[in-house]
């Protein structure tokens, strides 16, 4: 398995490819996601304007066996910091190294980028993720609220 980066130093996508393959697992755990890939495409070209960037993890045959969505930013109480927006290992291939791959790969971009901490928020209902966070280091720090606009 190989992780690869979808965006150079400045931000532009480098494997249009990829992301178009990367859909169908991402809708795996956002089925909120356009099902058509330019649909796809443009809601992401929208979230990577925000600052979001992506990392894959490929097998041998180069197709996408997951997805992590990250951002760095700068807040007032833990300073800069990599959030995780999503991370989803592709069905067939969970329980395999595909999500501590991505973590890595996230943990060793917030340390080059001079991150202090690696965060995400996790839904409630997701008790198995939540399992694999706790194993991989992580712990309850904070709720997370919300309230619909609209």
């Amino acid at each position: 398995m190989t992780v690869v980066a979808l965006h150079d130093e400045a931000g532009r996508l480098l494997r249009e490819d990829l992301l178009a393959a990367a859909l169908p697992v991402h809708r795996q755990l956002r089925p909120n996601l356009p099902d058509e890939p330019a649909a796809y495409r443009a809601m992401m070209a929208r979230v990577f304007a925000g600052g979001a960037r992506m990392f894959v993890a490929l097998d041998d045959a180069d197709q996408v066996q997951g997805v992590a969505l990250w951002r760095v930013y700068e807040n007032t109480y833990q300073g800069r910091r990599l959030y995780l927006d999503d991370l989803v290992t592709g069905e067939a291939h969970r329980s395999q190294g595909v999500g501590k791959a991505l973590l890595a790969a996230c943990e060793a971009e917030a340390a080059r980028q001079g991150c202090g901490y690696f965060s995400l928020d996790s839904g409630t209902w997701r008790t198995d993720a939540h399992r694999f966070y706790f194993r991989e280091g992580f712990t309850i720090q904070s709720f997370h609220f919300v309230r619909p606009l609209g």
